[in-house]
């Protein structure tokens, strides 16, 4: 360091007012990746699947959302039970958001954040703002659902074909297994029986 520079560096004074107010450039562009990751994927693979994760980040943030608004306006006499089943799976479709989203981090790309980007990226029907019954929450959310696994597969193969073996195991073990359980988890509740007498009598009940 030259004698300018630390005479300049010793005049600097030290404040505790706060830089408010700061803007720059961004230091990295959205759909790029950091080139020279030593992750033993070449920079094209990286650039394909971190596109094709945020596509999945955007259709699990929306469905995480969609959770929380069902576990609101939920309404009837399943209240209570479809209150707290909508706020687990909540909770288990946002450590998805967080661990999808670390994963474009990881190849070195950037992921979708904001809820405007999510907006305009998700496949996903934008339901009205108001009350729907518990079917159509059901039915929303299992479409939501639905449309997550199909995305899903394709991308764990096409991830497995270029060689990115974490990537495969993130959409395979965690994204597709919590969509797939919690589908069933739903489904349940969509089967029409009786809750307190059965509809027919048992072949041969009563018969002497």
């Amino acid at each position: 360091m030259s004698k300018k520079q630390n005479e300049s560096k010793a005049n600097r004074r030290v404040s505790a007012q706060p830089r408010l107010h700061q803007r720059a450039r961004e230091i990295q562009t959205y759909g790029t990746v950091n080139h020279a990751l030593p992750l033993d994927l070449e920079e094209p693979v990286r650039v394909q699947v971190t596109n094709q994760l945020n596509q999945l980040l955007a259709d699990t943030m929306t469905l995480r959302d969609l959770y929380k608004k069902c576990h609101w306006q939920v309404a009837g006499p399943t209240f209570y039970q479809l209150h707290l089943l909508y706020d687990k799976h909540y909770g288990e479709q946002n450590e998805l958001v967080d661990a999808i989203a670390e994963r474009i981090q990881l190849l070195g790309g950037i992921s979708l954040a904001m809820a405007a980007d999510v907006a305009e990226t998700t496949q996903i029907e934008r339901p009205p703002r108001g009350r729907e019954e518990v079917p159509v929450q059901l039915s929303r959310l299992i479409d939501a659902h639905q449309l997550i696994i199909q995305q899903s597969r394709p991308l764990a193969r096409r991830a497995a074909e270029l060689g990115d073996d974490g990537t495969n195991d993130l959409v395979v073990s965690d994204v597709m297994r919590t969509n797939e359980l919690q589908i069933w988890f739903l489904s349940e509740h969509l089967v029409d029986v009786p809750l307190v007498e059965a509809k027919e009598r048992a072949l041969g009940a009563g018969a002497s």
